[in-house]
């Protein structure tokens, strides 16, 4: 029981530091203060380690969100983990985690960014393989390779910025143009791309949801994938308008918003969505949008690490269950739990006046302001934002609207250290929105052409009449026809057999290596084996040093006979 408190006093330390870097980041933008520190580590004759900081509104803010969310998480689980043998070691990955990302954050140095960015990959996977069985360790597995191509896109950044005469990207924008710094550019969106999940790397974030659901909830949803894209926002100069990344993003948006809708594990679904809001982030990050981009990161990351602590309550209740056709009925013995679900659901999908509302309608209002648009972009666009709306009509349909059956026997209670760290994230994602949009957003005037207009009710209401016949009539998506259709969407674009597929030859390579070479010839050639042959060789040269009178007789006898031969 002493453990439990661990957690209860990391919570309230970190909720203490959240509230002041809030404070202080919001004093620091409304005064446009900027602070760059150097700190001088250490002194060896000529030779100085430096660690650079960089402190503005913009890390003081996304730090305040960071440690706000932890310490919410880590009340939460303090219930939700208590039965836990290896509970210790669950609150040290969790505070190294916060640790890493916080580096992370205010590091305007690449070598300091490798830090904190490794330090994500190495504990998120050590909380992915926590409960240490089949599952979770082919999960915790393709999470870090796939985090791996990241690491070494940004070790191969740090090589490159040798040409430059230094690790701080600060300065690199304003002192050398656009051609010089494409290798860096490129290496930049690698990275960011297999952090927050883009396609091709998209398989290993609903993996990843075989660590315990509070992981899930800091670390899946609103830390670790925003990393890639917080990255990107400090690259935004050098990105610039990026038609790669756009396509990128869209597409990542699609796949991910049909496969949600044909997915049926619970914690899978509100993944998918992060996969899908990652995707929307990214594409505003391409359109050279990057405080809006940060504006939903922030909003973001508030109501979807509530979806899952809400989703944690559910499976925690119903013995593990995460399969959405074995749950239903929910509502009525979790109904604050349900009220919370049902509020981030609606501001996952912008319903006006909720945080989600304001972040999305000014991203999508600003892009459908552009002109010169691709009509097939355009549309693809507003189709994976109603995917959203469907996706979440169905869960709640599911959760709430369906009898629960034998199941009700279950105890599903709420217990009031998981109630209060839900109510003070929901309060949060609530009137953060409008907060944001007072302090950090002007005023702006938003005119859209009746075009525009005219095909968003259209589509809004063709999507409305999708879910209509999709709760009404499910043959359709039973037929036989249809089920190569439905397996190829359900399984991420088959994206899951293509990325482990694609690593295996990689691991069989490894292991022919490993036998090949470091247990046969280098085994007997390098390193013991040498010094174990050189050890022979010396015993044979060390007999002739034996005072032997039977080989001192010989070797007179064979002199004289020599002798007298040459004479």
């Amino acid at each position: 029981m002493k453990f439990l408190k661990i957690s209860m006093y990391l919570s309230k330390m970190l909720m203490g530091f959240s509230l002041m870097s809030l404070f202080i980041g919001v004093s620091f933008y409304l005064s446009s203060k900027v602070l760059f520190i150097e700190w001088e580590l250490i002194t060896i004759f000529s030779l100085s380690l430096i660690m650079t900081i960089l402190v503005d509104w913009m890390s003081l803010i996304f730090m305040g969100f960071v440690m706000l969310i932890s310490s919410m998480v880590m009340m939460y689980s303090t219930i939700y983990m208590k039965e836990e043998t290896n509970y210790v070691r669950f609150i040290w990955l969790v505070y190294l985690f916060v640790l890493s990302m916080v580096l992370l954050i205010i590091s305007p140095n690449m070598v300091s960014i490798l830090l904190g960015w490794d330090g994500l990959g190495l504990v998120s996977y050590c909380l992915v393989i926590y409960y240490q069985n089949v599952k979770s360790a082919n999960a915790g597995m393709l999470t870090i390779l796939s985090n791996r191509i990241g690491d070494v896109a940004i070790l191969l950044c740090i090589s490159w910025l040798f040409n430059f005469g230094g690790w701080n990207f600060y300065y690199l924008m304003h002192m050398f143009t656009e051609k010089d710094l494409w290798m860096i550019e490129f290496l930049v969106v690698l990275a960011a791309m297999t952090k927050s999940a883009q396609i091709p790397f998209s398989a290993w974030l609903p993996a990843a949801m075989a660590a315990p659901t509070p992981v899930s909830s800091l670390v899946h949803s609103s830390t670790l994938v925003t990393a890639g894209v917080y990255l990107l926002i400090r690259f935004s100069e050098l990105i610039g308008v990026s038609l790669m990344l756009l396509m990128i993003s869209i597409w990542t948006m699609l796949m991910s918003g049909i496969n949600a809708n044909l997915e049926m594990d619970l914690k899978k679904v509100i993944a998918l969505s992060t996969l899908s809001q990652l995707g929307v982030m990214m594409m505003t990050i391409s359109l050279g949008m990057k405080e809006l981009a940060f504006f939903h990161l922030l909003s973001h990351a508030l109501f979807k690490s509530l979806l899952f602590l809400c989703a944690g309550v559910f499976i925690h209740g119903m013995g593990d269950i995460q399969d959405v056709r074995d749950l239903g009925g929910v509502s009525l013995l979790t109904p604050i739990t349900s009220l919370y679900f049902l509020g981030c659901s609606l501001s996952l999908c912008g319903f006006p006046f909720l945080s989600g509302f304001y972040s999305k309608d000014m991203i999508l209002e600003s892009y459908f302001m552009m002109t010169g648009l691709n009509s097939l972009i355009y549309l693809m666009i507003i189709i994976s934002i109603l995917m959203t709306g469907l996706y979440s009509s169905r869960l709640a349909i599911m959760l709430f609207l369906k009898p629960l059956g034998i199941k009700k026997m279950n105890n599903l209670c709420e217990e009031m250290l998981m109630v209060l760290p839900m109510s003070l994230l929901f309060y949060s994602a609530t009137v953060s929105g409008s907060l944001m949009m007072w302090w950090f957003i002007p005023p702006v005037l938003i005119i859209l052409s009746m075009v525009v207009k005219m095909m968003i009710f259209f589509l809004t209401m063709t999507m409305m009449i999708l879910v209509v016949l999709y709760f009404v009539n499910l043959v359709l998506l039973n037929s036989s026809k249809n089920i190569k259709i439905i397996s190829f969407f359900g399984l991420m674009m088959n994206l899951p057999m293509l990325s482990t597929y694609l690593l295996m030859p990689l691991l069989k390579l490894g292991e022919t290596l490993l036998k090949q070479l470091d247990q046969s010839w280098l085994e007997m050639m390098g390193g013991q084996g040498f010094i174990k042959n050189t050890m022979l060789m010396a015993d044979k040269a060390d007999l002739f040093n034996f005072l032997n009178l039977k080989l001192y007789l010989s070797l007179f006898f064979l002199t004289v006979i020599v002798l007298l031969m040459i004479l």
